[in-house]
């Protein structure tokens, strides 16, 4: 089988999802020479090919932000451009804020961001074969519509979501929670568009009690009154009649919504694909069908019984149904759920995050949420990022070294991007000082990161709620 040689990099940077993304612009800003490996046309992940929003969140229980740095500057970004509303109250109350964005918008934003600072990408492009010898990384091989291109470099990112790269590199894996080895359900995003926002509004106004509040109804309906885009979760007694009559077959108890940076156009977090394993291509192939199925579903159960949807439009649904849990890498340090729920203080954090533990159930209809104490922030170590083999291979996003409790709280976007801006300096400091990660002192990582504009500590900021 015919290989090319292509050219060698610094960096390489396995998936340009919201983690492998800022990586890559965290690295090239550091003077890496940087490539993106991605299998969709355009950067954003799980933000732009899964079809998920809004961004949540920002900010603790309390309105105390916690990430900034590089994925605060896309906020900005998108804000200045007309495409987010910002951080805004979340009127489920199930987070202090929400921050709603375009997709498409997000797609310009990424890549500009990251060729400002001089990285490149490699979109359409799937790992093949990764050449390891002598307990480190080589090259990648990566199928392309030219075929089979073979990319060296110094230090390679796995940001794919799935530890692709690390399971293909013999590093130590594991899927979904100990013991069963079960994952949180698959989710097929549904936009729907042309809502009558205002007649939804006024129903959970009139209604509260068909809706869940994680605060309680008068705390949900202050905030509702408050936030420019609705978030809901509810239309409970219309669900539940829908799901007796054999109408929707979704294993969960509720409708989930959010209102999108355009007014009047929703997502549905709604629909639930359980018992199939992600990192098997035929019950992934399986998976997406099943969730269009559920998607078609609930568009019938919108129009037919929820206020404000009566002439709702169904948008469609992304290329890639959203996935939650696969993979669990063995890093230096696994992060366990007591370390979220404790907020232990490590020596080497690297990003901040405030979101409860939150597990979709694998095998029911509920969530499984575990919050925190309202002004809880807790710290993710750098030794979560440093793979134990192969010595020059790092892990940014959802699979890093944790338990599947534990990666339940920092699996969401804007926890992973101060992680992958985390995993970015700490590779590209390494090239810099010709050394593996492992190797790397803590304090000019630490350093590199503040001066980015990340925070490593809890400070007191004015809450955002």
């Amino acid at each position: 089988m015919h290989v090319t040689d292509g050219p060698t990099f610094d960096l390489i940077i396995l998936g340009g999802g919201p983690s492998g993304s800022v990586a890559g612009i965290a690295a090239a800003r550091l003077g890496a020479k940087v490539l993106i490996v991605e299998q969709q046309g355009f950067l954003g992940g799980s933000l732009t090919a899964m079809g998920v929003g809004p961004m949540m969140s920002f900010h603790n229980s309390a309105g105390d932000q916690v990430v900034y740095g590089i994925a605060q500057e896309i906020v900005d970004r998108l804000q200045a451009a007309g495409a987010s509303p910002g951080h805004i109250p979340d009127s489920i109350t199930y987070c202090s804020t929400v921050t709603p964005f375009d997709a498409e918008a997000l797609k310009v934003v990424l890549e500009t961001l990251l060729t400002e600072a001089g990285g490149n990408t490699l979109f359409h492009a799937q790992l093949a074969h990764v050449d390891h010898r002598d307990g480190r990384i080589d090259s990648v091989v990566v199928c392309t519509e030219a075929g089979l291109l073979r990319l060296p470099a110094r230090q390679f990112i796995d940001a794919s979501g799935n530890a692709v790269l690390a399971w293909m590199s013999g590093t130590d894996c594991w899927v979904g929670r100990h013991g069963d080895g079960a994952t949180q359900p698959m989710t097929m995003k549904l936009k729907v568009g042309n809502v009558d926002i205002a007649k939804v509004r006024a129903y959970i106004e009139a209604h509260p009690d068909d809706f869940i509040f994680k605060e309680g109804a008068e705390e949900g309906l202050r905030r509702l009154r408050r936030t420019p885009r609705v978030s809901a979760a509810g239309f409970l007694q219309a669900w539940a009649a829908a799901r007796a009559g054999g109408e929707v077959t979704v294993p969960r108890s509720d409708v989930l919504f959010f209102e999108t940076a355009t007014p009047g156009v929703v997502i549905a977090n709604t629909s639930r694909i359980q018992g199939l394993d992600a990192t098997d291509p035929a019950e992934l192939s399986r998976a997406e069908m099943l969730g269009r199925r559920q998607a078609a579903e609930i568009f019938r159960f919108l129009r037919a019984h929820c206020a404000g949807f009566e002439d709702a439009i169904n948008l469609g649904t992304p290329s890639h149904i959203g996935v939650r849990e696969t993979r669990h890498v063995r890093a230096e340090y696994v992060i366990e759920a007591e370390d979220v729920l404790n907020e232990r203080q490590f020596p080497d954090p690297i990003a901040l995050g405030g979101y409860p533990i939150d597990i979709h159930s694998p095998e029911g209809e509920h969530t499984d949420s575990q919050h925190l104490r309202r002004h809880a922030t807790y710290q993710i170590p750098m030794r979560a990022l440093i793979a134990t083999r192969p010595a020059n291979l790092t892990l940014v996003g959802r699979h890093i070294g944790a338990t599947h409790e534990a990666a339940a709280a920092f699996r969401v976007t804007p926890i992973v991007m101060a992680i992958g801006q985390g995993g970015g300096a700490l590779a590209a400091l390494a090239i810099a000082r010709d050394c593996d990660p492992r190797n790397l002192d803590y304090e000019p990582v630490a350093a590199a990161l503040r001066a980015q504009g990340a925070m490593l500590e809890p400070d007191a900021r004015e809450p955002q709620t």
